[in-house]
């Protein structure tokens, strides 16, 4: 499988009074790395667009485990670990220094065709090509 991880730093703006990090902003730390595990094959956001797909996200799940202070570095880590019908991404927010996890979960997102709307019951060919699966043609 894939996995991409991206550092980052927690800003000023993302905290509340206390200097912890809103808990909605760890949906930003998970999308940059998810982002950049996409790119890695060359299916980024615009190239799904370009397939004729695009992938909703279905199901989000997050735990926060320790929170995330200003001026933290943290790394934001994403894995594909399903790819067959759906793409199950899983997550991990650590911090940068010792490892220690902030917060984990995943997403899942579905395959629809772009132009009809209608979602797909399995990944469409070009994302599996992308992964270096060769799809099952009947």
């Amino acid at each position: 499988m894939i996995s991409a991880e991206v550092e980052l730093t927690v800003e000023f703006y993302e905290v509340d009074m206390l200097g912890i990090v809103w808990h909605g902003h760890y949906c930003k730390y998970i999308e940059s790395a998810r982002c950049a595990m996409l790119e890695k094959i060359g299916y980024g956001y615009m190239a799904m667009k370009d397939s004729g797909y695009v992938w909703p996200i279905v199901d989000l799940q997050l735990r926060y485990v320790r929170p995330a202070r200003f001026g933290q570095r943290i790394v934001a880590a994403a894995e594909l670990v399903e790819y067959e019908y759906r793409m199950k991404i899983k997550y991990q927010v650590r911090d940068a220094e010792t490892g220690t996890v902030l917060a984990k979960g995943h997403t899942v997102q579905a395959a629809v065709d772009a132009a009809s709307g209608e979602m797909l019951y399995a990944s469409p060919a070009v994302f599996l090509e992308k992964l270096g699966i060769k799809p099952d043609v009947p």
